[in-house]
């Protein structure tokens, strides 16, 4: 997909995370796709309907990925933000998971489930995504008339010195298969993807479950579609095929006179669905100034989702106004907010932006991640079951 002009091959890049995003948000919704609700149901229930739900997903992402790579039609290698990067932030992916768990179970869903629901017409998740977004904004941007941020402040001193740095990109098959890496990632997404799917499709009830069914192809499908629209999408510079990425950081050189300049080229990157470090992007569209330069994949995939969902509400009438049912409910949702933006940002995702996305990149961190999240998850579910009974004792 090459086009003649940045400004052509931006709006394509955009509208079609858009597009993207609005599917996966209606059906997110129709389908009560939740990863928060996998783990509850899971470990509250023995029910794991909707963890297998996820885990489809995730074996979807890691054999489409495999396979797009194999034919040269993604790359994840240089990536926004970079899953495979050779330095392995361990701590960061182990605390941020876990802090991302319990606050999306104190929240009552994801930063993807909580988008949903704002669709839908449920209030509490419009303060939990404005908390969300302030957090997320702040550990990246340093605080007004000041060059700190949340994470140089509260994180980097700490958990940068256990930073390890590894001899490859830290994705499975770069690190198990180094003398041939291309291999190496065809052998590893094969086997872990076939794994996952043995699992999730050993189980009749899940079988039988079209939602389930529906809801985890469609977000691992949703992924993949992103990455390869977002690493396709090229400019014709006078004859030389470029990225949108490599465009703009030759933009002096290469952009007419006139031509509006994106703010950053990091977010024009080869990339997929994430939403913590997004609705820190879509706080900075709205407070400068909504200004085009600023529209980022992250912007229009977080309205898009919400878009989505709101429209399948409308269309199911199903949509309803959902307020806090209590003051100790807006303060469990206020800090798990405040937890998701802190754990979303440090560990470089959420259950979808390193739960689906960046284990399709079979990266360690993500893979670190998404096992931190569920362990934050269901011991905050463990403990509130705990506090529940004493208080009924």
């Amino acid at each position: 997909m090459t086009y003649e002009d940045f400004a052509s091959a931006q709006s394509i890049f955009l509208w079609s995370a858009f597009a993207i995003a609005l599917i996966l948000g209606a059906v997110v919704n129709k389908t009560n796709f939740c990863t928060m609700g996998a783990v509850s149901d899971w470990v509250n229930m023995g029910d794991t309907g909707r963890l297998r739900a996820w885990l489809f997903a995730i074996a979807i992402g890691v054999l489409g990925v495999m396979a797009l790579e194999a034919a040269g039609l993604a790359n994840v290698n240089s990536t926004f933000p970079p899953y495979r990067q050779p330095s392995l932030v361990w701590l960061e992916n182990i605390v941020g998971g876990v802090l991302f768990g319990i606050g999306m179970t104190l929240a009552s869903g994801c930063t993807n489930k909580t988008l949903v629901r704002a669709g839908g017409g449920n209030l509490k998740s419009i303060v939990v995504i404005l908390v969300v977004a302030v957090i997320a904004y702040f550990m990246i941007n340093p605080f007004p008339d000041s060059d700190k941020t949340l994470y140089s402040t509260l994180f980097y001193p700490w958990t940068s010195p256990a930073t390890v740095a590894l001899s490859t990109n830290q994705d499975l098959g770069a690190m198990l298969f180094k003398d041939n890496v291309a291999t190496g990632r065809m052998v590893m997404g094969g086997v872990i993807g076939v794994v996952l799917l043995g699992w999730v499709f050993k189980s009749a009830d899940f079988r039988s479950s079209f939602d389930n069914i529906l809801g985890g192809l469609v977000v691992g499908l949703a992924v993949l579609a992103a990455w390869y629209v977002t690493s396709n999408v090229m400019v014709d510079a006078d004859g030389e095929i470029m990225s949108l990425q490599a465009y703009a950081q030759n933009w002096d050189f290469y952009a007419p006179a006139g031509a509006i300049r994106p703010a950053d080229a990091g977010p024009l990157a080869p990339q997929s669905f994430t939403f913590v470090n997004p609705l820190g992007q879509t706080l900075g569209y709205f407070t400068g100034g909504l200004k085009d330069t600023l529209i980022t994949f992250g912007v229009v995939a977080v309205a898009g989702v919400i878009a989505g969902s709101l429209l399948w509400a409308l269309v199911s009438r199903s949509f309803r106004i959902e307020w806090f049912a209590s003051g100790r409910d807006f303060v469990n949702h206020v800090l798990g907010a405040a937890l998701m933006g802190f754990g979303g940002v440090l560990a470089m995702g959420c259950t979808i932006g390193q739960g689906v996305t960046g284990f399709s990149t079979l990266a360690l961190g993500s893979i670190l991640t998404f096992a931190a999240i569920v362990i934050g998850s269901a011991a905050t579910m463990k403990v509130q079951y705990a506090l529940m009974m004493r208080s009924e004792g």
